[in-house]
């Protein structure tokens, strides 16, 4: 098969562009701020940070976006995002890059469901990104089947080792499920330009493993399922529900987030 060009730059079998890391992030359409529509690229940058923060045990901070520029396929948008990271350790602060994806979608008995990616997060550099992510081949089928149905009191109390109820103690020292949950909000509200006003009512973390000597252990799993009850809290108040399956592929950047929202 003939190789296929956009700009002259060959295209892969993903329908990607095989560019470099820099050329990637800053080929074409870039974005500065401000902006009034930059929430959305604020919580990709947040997330691309907590995929590394967590799978290298750091606490960067996300500090501001300097510019980003997408990447657009017949079933994917790419964020190629630059920011400014700041290492509390020792105040800090440095150019960080992530390749944040919407990478499909999917509906599911009464489930819609975005399947979001990281595929790129480190400190900017000019390495090349992996955009496969191998769900399949490199997970346990628990997390690569159907999202589950929302989880009952009963299932609850019957199996009070697979689960583990977040504690309020957990939300602040774990902010990232605060990001979790804006995240499930946008892509409800789509249209939103400001972080809303939101609280958490209930996060229940679920996995096939059993945890080894504390149940909080579920927070730091690699593969995790979380339920998570909150309320918009502005005008016209709502409660809502929704399904958040984490996985990771075992590629060094890589994490995926499908998210299902309950009615």
């Amino acid at each position: 098969m003939e190789e296929e060009e956009v700009d002259g730059i060959p295209v892969n079998e993903f329908g990607r562009l095989e560019i470099d890391f820099d050329y990637g992030f800053d080929f074409t359409g870039i974005v500065t701020p401000p902006v009034s529509t930059d929430y959305d690229v604020t919580l990709y940058a947040k997330l691309g940070l907590y995929c590394y923060n967590f799978q290298k045990g750091t606490n960067l901070k996300f500090v501001r976006w300097e510019k980003y520029n997408t990447s657009t396929g017949t079933a994917y948008i790419d964020n190629y995002i630059t920011l400014e990271a700041m290492d509390p350790s020792c105040n800090s602060v440095f150019s960080f890059q992530t390749v944040f994806s919407a990478a499909g979608c999917y509906n599911q008995d009464t489930y819609h469901v975005q399947d979001w990616r990281v595929l790129a997060c480190r400190p900017t550099c000019g390495k090349s990104v992996n955009e496969y992510f191998d769900r399949h081949e490199a997970m346990d089928p628990f997390y690569t089947g159907k999202i589950p149905k929302w989880l009952s009191d009963d299932a609850l109390a019957f199996d009070n080792k697979k689960y583990y109820v977040v504690q309020e103690s957990d939300l602040h020292e774990n902010d990232w499920l605060l990001v979790f949950m804006e995240m499930v909000f946008l892509q409800e509200n789509p249209e939103l330009k400001v972080s809303p006003p939101l609280e958490i009512n209930k996060v229940v973390v679920e996995t096939k493993e059993d945890y080894i000597t504390e149940a909080r252990e579920k927070l730091h799993a690699e593969n995790a399922i979380f339920y998570i009850s909150y309320k918009y809290t502005g005008v016209s108040s709502s409660d809502h529900k929704a399904i958040i399956r984490k996985t990771m592929d075992g590629v060094p950047e890589h994490m995926s987030l499908e998210i299902a929202l309950v009615k």
